[in-house]
């Protein structure tokens, strides 16, 4: 019997095809049965996997789904329910059930929102947007620098803790001011904490302001640094990204919004800019519930325990007439759909108006539902997007819903002068919801996100003022423009909209 090495050759390529097919059907099985995941990702992600095999399957092993790692989701829900007890057992923040003085289709929103975090709406707050007195609707960049000069100068007055958590920081005019700030204040003895997403501010971390704050004495954490690390690629997500924006000053100041730690004019996409933001100083009751997201995030990544209670000490300061308000935070260890669930809640909630900004709109089956249906319940219902967008992908996305929301009445708008970075949703008058997330499939599904439920009249009118200065300089679209566009980029649009749940 002669040996015939073209037949082992066959055999070897045969099994490695059977292995191949065998992994191909697994890993389409895995993106079938995979809970929590709506039927059009699930759709998805079956036809990258059919359709690209190789590509497909190499591709939902790194993003095909939400995991951050069982060691890191089980620290982060021990320090969660270890500061959970000592927060419901503080008596300076009293559990509270549902706001009697709250409206009937308002005071769901907030029992919504305490499913996510276990917070209680909080009454006595004093919320200020931040921003320059009389800026025109086309200098949006001088209420950039007037927020973070505001930043800087109560970082400045800090005598126990300045802790700071954003996604991106650089190292420009607004940056380089703010870390000039936290330096000096580690010098004289208070003690500070930055925590900044290792990919967002990976040029900050590996350039001299991040050395300058380390021999200042600030406490430093680059969150989700786990790009390189190739035990963690098998069925979980190489992208999730710590997208959370909150500074806590003293335990009696905070800070929330979509600004990042940088110049309007953000100098790494300078073809987009100026980026245009909005900033929430906020002091109260509610500023203990955005100490306690930081260091829900801080403790189980650096192991300081010590902190646990440290969102419950002091007493928390009322102001008469003051805010109603709820902080609550969304992310890969927070139910499924939480916020989708907060927009859809509060879209539904709209009885008169409803107003919506946001840079980045690759909305789920529910959202886009829940807004094409709100024109024909009554509501004068008014979208802003930035003409020019920074993702060609998202941008595609979004326009592609453009036709089903003129057709329902939706006012739709473009903003020219610059990447329209605020993601404001208000409505009536009387609600607003601010903070970090976007309304794509990043923020609803992947990030961790942070963001304020507000009750107030008085600062909703002044954030429907600015969401008006944003109007005043839009373009609206109309739905014959949308009728006219060429077939070629209706065809993109829709194509790129259809993978829409991989993104």
């Amino acid at each position: 019997m002669t040996f015939d090495p073209g037949n082992w050759q066959g055999l070897l390529q045969l099994g490695g095809t059977v292995l191949v097919f065998i992994a191909h059907l697994l890993t389409a099985a895995r993106a079938l049965t995979r809970p929590n995941r709506a039927p059009a990702s699930r759709a998805a992600w079956v036809a990258v996997i059919m359709l690209a095999p190789l590509v497909g399957m190499v591709a939902y092993l790194l993003l095909g789904e939400t995991s951050i790692g069982r060691s890191r989701f089980r620290r982060l829900q021990q320090v969660r329910h270890n500061m959970s007890r000592l927060h419901e057992a503080d008596p300076g923040q009293p559990v509270a059930g549902p706001d009697a003085a709250l409206a009937d289709n308002i005071a769901p929103l907030f029992e919504l929102a305490h499913s996510i975090n276990g917070f209680h709406v909080q009454a006595g707050n004093r919320i200020a947007l931040l921003g320059a007195e009389g800026s025109a609707a086309d200098d949006p960049v001088a209420d950039c620098r007037a927020a973070m000069a505001t930043l800087v100068a109560d970082i400045d007055r800090a005598t126990e803790s300045v802790h700071i958590a954003f996604y991106i920081w650089l190292d420009d005019g607004a940056g380089g001011r703010v870390a000039d700030a936290v330096a000096a204040a580690a010098r004289r003895g208070v003690a500070c904490r930055v925590m900044v997403d290792a990919l967002g501010s990976r040029a900050f971390i590996d350039g001299p302001r991040w050395r300058q704050l380390a021999g200042a004495g600030v406490a430093l954490l680059k969150t989700l640094d786990d790009v390189n690390r190739l035990q963690h690629m098998a069925f979980s997500r190489m992208d999730l990204r710590d997208h959370r924006k909150i500074v806590v000053i003293d335990n009696r100041i905070a800070y929330c919004g979509s600004q990042n730690c940088a110049d309007a004019e953000f100098r790494v996409k300078p073809a987009y800019a100026p980026w245009i933001d909005l900033l929430l100083r906020c002091e109260g009751p509610v500023v203990r519930q955005l100490q306690y997201l930081f260091l829900s995030g801080w403790i189980p990544e650096t192991g300081e325990t010590a902190m646990e209670g440290y969102a419950a000490r002091g007493a928390a300061a009322t102001f008469d007439r003051g805010s109603r308000a709820m902080a609550f935070e969304t992310g890969p260890i927070t139910r499924h759909n939480a916020m989708a669930d907060m927009f859809v809640a509060c879209i539904y909630a709209a009885r008169r108006e409803l107003v919506i900004s946001t840079p980045y709109f690759v909305p789920d089956e529910s959202i886009l539902r829940a807004l094409c249906a709100a024109p024909r319940r009554g509501v004068a219902t008014q979208v802003i997007f930035p003409a020019r967008n920074d993702s060609w992908l998202v941008g595609q996305t979004s326009r592609s819903t453009y036709a089903d929301l003129l057709q329902c009445g939706v006012q739709v708008h473009e903003y020219p002068l610059g990447l329209l970075h605020a993601k404001s949703l208000t409505f009536d008058g009387e609600v607003a919801l601010v903070g970090s997330a976007n309304i794509d499939r990043r923020s609803l599904e992947l990030n961790f996100e942070n963001n304020l439920l507000i009750a107030d009249p008085a600062v909703v009118g002044v954030l429907r003022q600015r969401q008006q200065k944003y109007l005043q300089v839009a373009t609206p679209v109309s739905l014959s423009q949308v009728r006219q566009w060429p077939l070629h980029a209706r065809l993109v649009q829709n194509a790129v909209a259809m993978m829409s749940p991989v993104l």
